[in-house]
């Protein structure tokens, strides 16, 4: 991909958290903020590892100087990076260790989605691997105080990865085309 177009790139985003995230009701903390445009998609045309590091500081430090109320959560998009997903994941130990150097652990985590997301123990085509696919690998910055208070009001948190994998595996095949498009772009 030479040029990306940040709008399209966003588009396809901002539907995947509205039809998938939000409507399949994945996340149930993502509603509210996605409502109260307290969402940042920044879509990151780093063409290096370093430069989406850099891209990545500079949204944490975005995080830190605004307030939650007005930016609750950021995805930083990477259309040109990381088409396997297993150098994606590496990738992640170096967004932790940014963390860590920042001294920004337990301030936020990084949630991590990939068009090709696969748990570990899982077939590539198993359907909870689906909970975490997205149009472009996408490292979501999250705010721990934001979802701690969300947790103090939410029944059974820890049941949300089986909810969300019972949903996906009872999706039939016409509703995993229509949600997630791009799956199937080459075939």
């Amino acid at each position: 991909m030479s040029t990306i177009d940040k709008s399209d790139v966003t588009q396809q985003v901002q539907q995947w958290l509205e039809d998938v995230v939000i409507g399949l009701n994945l996340c149930p903390f993502a509603a509210k903020p996605n409502r109260n445009k307290q969402i940042k998609i920044h879509v990151s045309d780093a063409a290096t590892e370093a430069d989406l590091l850099e891209d990545i500081y500079q949204e944490i430090k975005t995080l830190d100087d605004t307030p939650a109320e007005a930016l609750d959560t950021t995805l930083v998009v990477t259309p040109v990076l990381f088409a396997a997903f297993e150098d994606y994941n590496q990738f992640l130990d170096l967004v932790d260790a940014l963390l860590h150097q920042l001294g920004k652990e337990g301030t936020y985590q990084v949630a991590s989605f990939h068009p090709n997301y696969c748990f570990y123990g899982t077939a590539p085509d198993d359907a909870e691997n689906l909970t975490n696919r997205s149009p472009f690998p996408i490292f979501h910055l999250i705010r721990e105080a934001s979802v701690e208070k969300v947790l103090k009001h939410y029944p059974d948190p820890e049941g949300i990865p089986e909810r969300n994998i019972d949903c996906v595996e009872n999706l039939s095949e016409a509703q995993v085309r229509k949600l997630f498009p791009f799956l199937f772009k080459s075939l």
